[in-house]
Parts: structure tokens; C-alpha cells; sequence
């Protein structure tokens, strides 16, 4: 019986069909007061745990000197020859894949983790964003690493950018997971876009409380979910709020926010010509309620062509499920990854 068929039935007898704690409108964690050590972070994340040093590469963007950042980890079990290349979700860099970077190097890969334009160690250039410059940028990693195939993995806003990734790219990608994505829907016709000015001055109100109450979302079907690498996280993002660059930062994300909204990956889709999986934890609540998710992802599967779509979710995780589960997300991520080892 494959591990993850194992870990499934395990995770059903424990945890059954997961609780929406927090997703009516409630506060999903009992309030804290704000830490009064908390000091003013670097905006290139010069105090972020990465679980392996940084490589750069320089670019131009609309004119622009920067440069975009990147792990580079070589195998520590027996190399078995293929590259699993790391795209990072909205709120973190690739500092929080560390887990999975040590389950993916034990069976043998290879791993590339960028932290895209605008994220992480990476220049913060205030310009347009879009995820075909995102893709282009990640692209010129490979070929500066001479890297020819990867397995495409890319959690909650790099599932998107997977996805756009392995359309713009289709010879570079092997093998595609999605895994607990955002965009499963364009909902550009339900509202208008809000005006980057307005989203700005939001963000600039940013502070720690908000930040825990933004990242608690990810724990809203169990709020004891919520661990020491959350709060981390939190700690993180929070201090960045006090840093003197972090006007920058916020006029990035407002214009990063905008990308999201105008640049769905939905139509992608049926464009994609690899084994792909839709994967991550069942209790999503970012769409809703879960079942929308759970629905949403199993339309993604169904839509890519020949068959190639399959659909691996576990209950009673939520939207970051290696920082709850690693034990079970990570067996199950190097399990189907390796059905493309020959």
C-alpha cells in the first residue's frame, strides 16, 4: 500500500472530517499582547531561518538593477539524478519550505528554491508584477544553474505560478504539484479591483496583532494548529512593519495584491501537458468553506488533459500543511515525485 494511501487512513482515524473553528466570522485565536521585544526586520529578510545559504542572480526589471535570490541544495541521500524546483506562497519566502527540503534531498533531489521578486532576500523594485515575469525570472535560474528539467512544486500563490510556469515553459517541467494553491477561481467579475493607492494605505496600518489574525487563517479549522513556526512567522512579517524601508515593502505588496487579482491561472489549465497533482490539505478554508476548495480542486484535476490529473488532500490540514503535519505532508510530496524517477 503506497505511504500516502497509509497516511490518509491514518489522518481520517484521528482527525475524521476536520471543524471550521474560526471560518463563521469568530476570532480563531485567543488574543496575546503584542511582544514587547520585537525589533525592526530587514525588508531582504536578513533575519528569516533559511534552511540553506543563498545563491543570487542579477537582473533588470523595467530598467531596473536587481537581483533575485535562491537555495541551491544539493542531495544528502544517493542523487537520483532530478530537481524539484520550490515556489513560494504570498506571505513567506522559500525560508518556510525547510521541511520539505529535507524530505525531498534524503530521497535524492536535487532542490532550487527562489524567493521570487519582491519577496524574501530578493530586490523589492516597486514595478508591475506579473507571473509571466515571475516564470521568465525562474526560467533564468535554471539556465544559470544549467538545469534542463525540474518538478514543478508551488504551495498557495506559487501553485499559481507553477501552473503559469509549466504553460510558458512546458520543456522545463517533468512532473507538476499544486499544492493548497490560491486563483482556483476568476473572480474578477464579482468585484472591481480596488485601487492600489487604497490597498497601500492598509497595508501601511500593518501590525503584529493584524499580521497573526491574517496568518491565523491558516489554522481556522483547528486553531491548535497554530505552532511555534505560525508565530514565527508572524514575529517575521510583524517586524518588517517597523523597519524604516517599509512604505517599499507595502507599495510592493499592494501592486503584488493587484497581480493577483487581474492574472487568474485558471485558464492555464488545459494547457498543461504533464503528470500533475492537486495536493495539500483538505480544511482549506482561504475560499470559504472547505468543500469550495475541496470542489475547486477537484475541477483543476478533471481539467487537465489526458488524464494526467490527480488529486491527493488530507483531512483535518489546513492551507500550510507542512508547518502542522510534516510528518504526513512530506512522505506523501516525495512519494509522488518519485513515481517520476525512472
Amino acid at each position: 500500500m503506497p505511504v500516502y494511501v497509509r497516511i490518509l487512513a491514518s489522518v481520517l482515524a484521528m482527525l475524521g472530517a476536520g471543524t471550521a473553528a474560526g471560518a463563521h466570522g469568530r476570532e480563531i485565536l485567543p488574543p496575546v499582547p503584542t511582544p514587547t521585544d520585537l525589533k525592526p526586520g530587514s525588508i531582504t529578510c536578513d533575519e528569516c531561518p533559511y534552511p540553506a545559504p543563498s545563491k543570487y542572480l542579477d537582473l533588470s526589471v523595467y530598467s531596473q538593477d536587481v537581483r533575485i535570490a535562491y537555495m541551491d541544495i544539493a542531495p544528502t541521500g544517493p542523487a537520483n539524478g532530478h530537481v524539484v524546483l520550490l515556489m513560494h506562497g504570498n506571505n513567506f519566502g522559500g525560508f518556510y519550505f525547510g521541511d520539505i527540503i529535507d524530505g525531498l534531498t534524503s530521497a535524492g533531489f536535487r532542490v532550487v528554491a527562489p524567493d521570487q521578486i519582491g519577496y524574501g532576500k530578493s530586490s523589492k523594485p516597486i514595478a508591475p508584477y506579473n507571473f509571466n515575469t515571475q516564470a521568465r525570472n525562474t526560467q533564468l535560474i535554471l539556465e544559470q544553474e544549467g538545469i534542463d528539467r525540474v518538478m514543478a512544486v508551488g504551495h498557495s500563490m506559487g501553485g499559481m505560478l507553477a501552473t503559469r510556469f509549466t504553460t510558458q515553459y512546458p520543456d522545463s517541467v517533468e512532473r507538476l504539484v499544486i499544492y493548497n494553491p490560491i486563483g482556483l477561481s476568476d473572480n474578477r467579475f464579482n468585484r472591481p479591483m480596488m485601487p492600489v493607492e487604497q490597498i497601500y494605505e492598509r497595508i501601511l496600518q500593518t501590525d503584529y496583532q493584524s499580521t497573526r489574525r491574517n496568518l491565523s487563517r491558516y489554522v481556522g479549522h483547528d486553531p491548535s494548529a497554530w505552532n511555534d513556526k505560525f508565530e514565527l512567522y508572524t514575529r517575521i512579517r510583524a517586524s518588517w512593519t517597523l523597519s524604516s524601508d517599509f512604505p517599499r515593502l507595502a507599495m510592493v505588496q499592494a501592486i503584488i495584491r493587484q497581480m493577483l487579482y487581474q492574472d487568474p491561472v485558471v485558464y492555464d489549465w488545459p494547457h498543461i501537458q504533464v503528470p500533475t497533482l492537486a495536493f495539500g490539505g483538505a480544511e482549506d478554508l482561504l475560499l470559504g468553506p472547505a468543500e469550495v476548495f475541496r470542489e475547486r480542486m477537484q475541477v483543476l484535476a478533471d481539467t487537465i488533459p489526458n488524464g494526467n490529473g490527480r488529486v491527493l488532500l488530507f483531512p483535518g490540514l489546513g492551507h500550510v500543511p507542512h508547518l502542522e503535519r510534516p510528518d504526513i505532508i512530506v512522505p506523501a510530496l516525495v512519494e509522488y515525485l518519485l513515481e517520476g524517477v525512472e
